[in-house]
């Protein structure tokens, strides 16, 4: 499944204006890091990226929804932030890498788009 996942994001990748930098998975989370353009709302790129990713990933591997309780890819929730004046790149992955204790990086490419 997490080839399929990268798959889907890499296409995703070609239709809107959001860059995967980096997806990692950890047992039951899966991690992304974006780079986007300003008139995204933070909602707007969760909103494409769950939609998209759920709804190919069923469709291209059946025995997921099989398997998942309810049938949900996505819980209801995530959490979100941003780099900037606060906070940077570093800081959140390293914020990621702490929340489990399996994290496994399953695509990379820290080239930054030009949208």
């Amino acid at each position: 499944m997490d080839v399929v996942l990268k798959e889907v994001c890499l296409e995703i990748e070609k239709r809107y204006q959001i860059k995967f930098l980096e997806i990692g998975t950890d047992k039951d989370n899966v991690h992304f890091l974006v780079q986007s353009v300003p008139v995204y709302s933070m909602t707007k790129i969760v909103t494409i990226m769950k939609s998209f990713t759920a709804r190919e990933v069923f469709k291209r591997c059946p025995h997921v929804k099989r398997q998942l309780w309810g049938g949900e890819f996505w819980s209801d929730g995530y959490f979100a932030s941003t780099v900037g004046k606060h906070g940077n790149e570093d800081t959140i992955l390293s914020y990621v890498k702490k929340q489990g204790k399996e994290y496994c990086k399953i695509y990379e490419d820290r080239q930054l788009f030009l949208f």
